[in-house]
């Protein structure tokens, strides 16, 4: 295994000093190659053997098996050594990948959720000890669970150790972070970049009186930008990578990825050095941990974020967030017409490397934005500034008609945008429909909601669900009611796990226990079929009607789906014809000239014969 990690590290040696030089005018390469032979020395032997496990296939991640569940280690069951306890349980649910929100180190109250990092290589204490969570990935690696784990590249909490020594002056820690005493230089750093969060923390940097100075903190006053044009930051951010790899994280979700580095006169986002920092990371990884794979966050529009997956001579990233076929797939239960859906689709860039796989996801810990572009609105009709406003007000359930419940985010009075909040189960229409106690919306509700659900596992991807949405949870208010949380309306949508749902006393035809049996059964034919591996055919064929998608997966699949209440006949494109079997109920289906009859809200995964 020695052998083989000096030959990865000649390998790429080359490749790594001028990624290097491109970026730093001081030679760092040794250093750099130091750093790596310790941490490949402190490799645990087991996760030796699962990197030579994986070099045999290195496209491990792209099989049909591959389901994945993100959650918040507190609110499934409070700690690492109650995760470890609840893995039957996530076994059961096909999970092959478990995403963990941020567990590090972190300040007790301005910590954003885990995104504020005091220290990179512990874990935060009411998670547990650094040897509680390598339990925890054992445990999982046993189950052939991998773990995800979230990294912050672009910042560190103000109580960093880093932070603290250069609130106290000290100018090596200063020089780590952007701190800057000219006025002028802030005003012109903000004549050219954005700024993330305009309503609650308009501007990118923070006064600091004791010190008469600026701080950059893009996201907010207790998140100071790391200056990655410092060679130290560099080797020390990519070291904590590989420590935390040598823990058991199999899988890295790098957040805030277009951000990490800043240059004057630029918007500082999606500039080419980031793209030379991304390609460090992962020769990185591939030198020392040839068994990781990095997840990257970008949320742009599929064509943009396809960068990051890089080039087959120079990968990138290994997964990427899908961000639009999530927005497209809310816009379409709103509007029930795919139209856009059916594009986004198409549209999945093509010309990516052979490692590159999209992460699918219909609710995660964050709010759903709306960023459709104005020119694809237009194109079907659509006055975006109109649209747009429908879909907040529609989610947030103040649309005449609307059947979902949400929360605003980010709410700005000036253009009227905002970004919605809630768990799936409650924009579907669940919440509502059981308030008003009317069966026949609750009976939609359940449809919708599997449609949405279903419908994501069969496209080309890693399907992740956010924990909770399994058992239909609905949103939990509770937040208003805690002065830490009320402020950010997310928290709607960051319920405990009910385990009351699924326990033995669980209701057998609950809303609940109808999805968690419905999806179980989704996720292990998924598993059991190759046309679902990620790196199959995904195409769109045509029907006569909007409201209804089909999707074609590998070599003998189609998946049909109406996203709408009314049932649908409709006439296929030729492509489609032929005899099937309908996987779940076993009914032979002919698909012809003749129009076909598709159900509300109803889902067909049909095998050709």
């Amino acid at each position: 295994m020695e052998s083989s990690f000096s030959s990865r590290l000649s390998e790429h040696n080359q490749e790594i000093s001028h990624l290097l030089a491109s970026l730093y005018s001081e030679t760092i390469s040794e250093k750099f190659s130091d750093m790596l032979r310790q941490r490949f020395a402190q490799r645990p032997k087991e996760l030796r053997l699962l990197d030579e496990t994986r070099l045999v296939n290195q496209n491990w991640y792209l099989d049909g098996n591959m389901t994945g569940q993100m959650l918040y280690t507190e609110k499934f069951n409070k700690t690492f050594r109650g995760l470890i306890d609840k893995i039957p349980y996530l076994a059961s649910c096909n999970v092959k990948y478990l995403h963990l929100m941020p567990c590090n180190k972190m300040p007790k109250i301005y910590n954003d959720g885990g995104y504020a990092v005091e220290d990179f290589t512990s874990f935060d204490p009411k998670f547990g000890t650094t040897e509680d969570f390598r339990e925890l990935t054992t445990a999982c690696r046993s189950q052939g669970i991998s773990i995800c784990l979230d990294f912050v590249l672009n910042h560190t909490a103000d109580t960093h150790t880093w932070a603290l020594e250069a609130k106290k002056g000290d100018a090596s820690a200063q020089k780590r972070y952007f701190f800057v005493s000219d006025k002028a230089k802030v005003d012109a750093y903000e004549a050219t970049t954005p700024e993330v969060f305009p309503q609650k923390v308009p501007g990118n940097f923070t006064y600091l009186e004791d010190a008469n100075t600026y701080v950059m903190t893009t996201f907010n006053h207790f998140q100071w930008d790391l200056n990655y044009a410092n060679p130290e930051v560099c080797l020390s951010m990519i070291d904590n990578v590989l420590y935390l790899a040598n823990l058991g994280v199999e899988v890295f979700r790098f957040d805030a990825i277009p951000y990490i580095w800043k240059q004057w006169g630029t918007s500082s986002r999606n500039l080419v050095q980031v793209h030379t920092l991304i390609r460090l990371f992962r020769l990185a990884l591939e030198i020392v941990a040839p068994c990781c794979i990095i997840k990257g966050e970008v949320v742009m529009a599929p064509r943009e974020v396809a960068a990051y997956f890089g080039t087959s001579q120079a990968p990138e990233c290994h997964l990427l967030y899908n961000v639009s076929l999530m927005v497209q797939m809310w816009n379409s239960l709103a509007t029930r017409d795919t139209r856009l859906l059916q594009k986004c689709l198409s549209d999945l860039p093509t010309e990516v490397p052979p490692s590159a796989c999209w992460v699918n996801y219909l609710r995660c810990h964050d709010d759903i934005g709306w960023g459709i572009e104005d020119q694809e609105l237009r194109d079907l009709g659509f006055d975006p500034f109109s649209h747009k406003q429908f879909l907040i007000s529609f989610y947030k359930g103040t649309f005449p008609g609307s059947f979902a419940k949400g929360e605003l985010y980010e709410f700005n009075e000036k253009n009227l945008d905002a970004r919605n909040c809630g768990t799936a189960a409650s924009l579907c229409g669940l919440e509502k429909a059981l308030l008003d106690h009317d069966r026949y919306q609750e009976e939609l509700a359940r449809k919708r909601l599997l449609l949405a659900h279903s419908f994501l596992y069969f496209c080309k991807g890693i399907c992740v669900l956010y924990s909770g949405d399994e058992i239909a949870q609905l949103n939990d208010n509770s937040y208003l009611d805690d002065p830490r949380l009320k402020e950010d309306s997310r928290n709607i949508h960051r319920p405990f796990f009910d385990w009351n749902a699924v326990g033995p006393n669980a209701v057998q035809n609950s809303p609940s226990m109808e999805l968690f049996e419905k999806l179980k059964e989704i996720t292990a034919y998924r598993a059991s079929e190759s046309d679902f591996c990620s790196n199959t055919i995904e195409r769109i064929i045509g029907n006569s009607d909007q409201a209804v998608i089909v999707l074609q997966r590998g070599k003998k699949h189609l998946i049909l789906a109406n996203f709408s209440e009314h049932q649908k006949e409709v006439q296929f494109d030729s492509r489609a014809f032929g005899s099937y079997t309908e996987v779940f109920s076993k009914r032979v289906v002919q698909l012809s000239p003749s129009p076909f009859i598709i159900g509300p809200y109803q889902y067909l995964v049909l095998k050709r014969n």
